[in-house]
């Protein structure tokens, strides 16, 4: 449902493209991984895998959980909630092991955050948190790495900022660009295997930067 949802209402808001990398694709199994820029860009996302069949479970704050028929839905979808900071935290690893093995997708943002700038400008992903080089490792499973762009021109900065601007995303209609990697079986330690998959999404996202006509920022940010 979430996927759907997703379909309907971004196309509303902005004008979505996607894009893949030759040999990119979603074996059952895999950990799929993507920039976190925009309280909008998991719609994006959800839209744009969507269009390529792709239905993951998502590894997502647990506050969400507590937001009226979100949360329902969320439980009932079979989503992971995610507690930081609490010794819950090793029990949605163990969630999402589960998942894997029963070959399905899961879906986390290895920034765990988005970032506090205010601007609606690109720019490259955030350092990432150890979380899934751990469940990589634990698990085997592949790496899918996607990058979005354009989902700050719907959603950033404070919260009156945000609210107009989705207010008048119907009317500006911004452009948005995901693009899907190749995927990767990040290999080495903790460090090592989280620095391969940043790479990847780095990557991934300069390519759809570049979509939006960004490429000189996109390729000095990334340097």
């Amino acid at each position: 449902m979430l996927s759907r949802l997703a379909q309907g209402l971004v196309p509303t808001v902005g004008r979505l493209t996607v894009t893949a990398d030759a040999g990119a694709g979603f074996a059952p199994g895999s950990i799929v991984t993507a920039n976190h820029t925009s309280l909008a860009d998991p719609a994006v996302l959800f839209a744009a895998l969507g269009r390529l069949g792709v239905r993951p479970v998502v590894m997502a704050a647990a506050g969400l959980w507590r937001v009226p028929f979100l949360g329902r839905l969320l439980a009932r979808e079979g989503h992971i909630p995610v507690h930081r900071g609490d010794r819950r935290a090793a029990h949605a690893l163990d969630l999402a092991a589960a998942a894997l093995e029963a070959g399905r997708l899961v879906l986390l943002y290895a920034e765990g955050g988005l970032p506090a700038r205010r601007d609606a400008a690109e720019a490259p992903p955030l350092a990432f948190r150890t979380g899934l080089a751990r469940l990589a490792g634990r698990t085997g499973a592949p790496v899918v790495p996607v990058g979005q762009a354009g989902a700050r021109r719907i959603t950033s900065g404070g919260v009156a900022k945000q609210v107009a601007g989705l207010v008048t995303a119907p009317l500006r209609r911004p452009d948005l660009h995901v693009h899907v990697g190749a995927p990767l079986t990040p290999s080495g330690d903790v460090a090592a295997r989280t620095a391969q998959v940043h790479r990847a999404v780095s990557e991934a996202w300069r390519t759809a930067a570049a979509r939006l006509g960004e490429p000189g920022r996109a390729t000095a940010a990334g340097a």
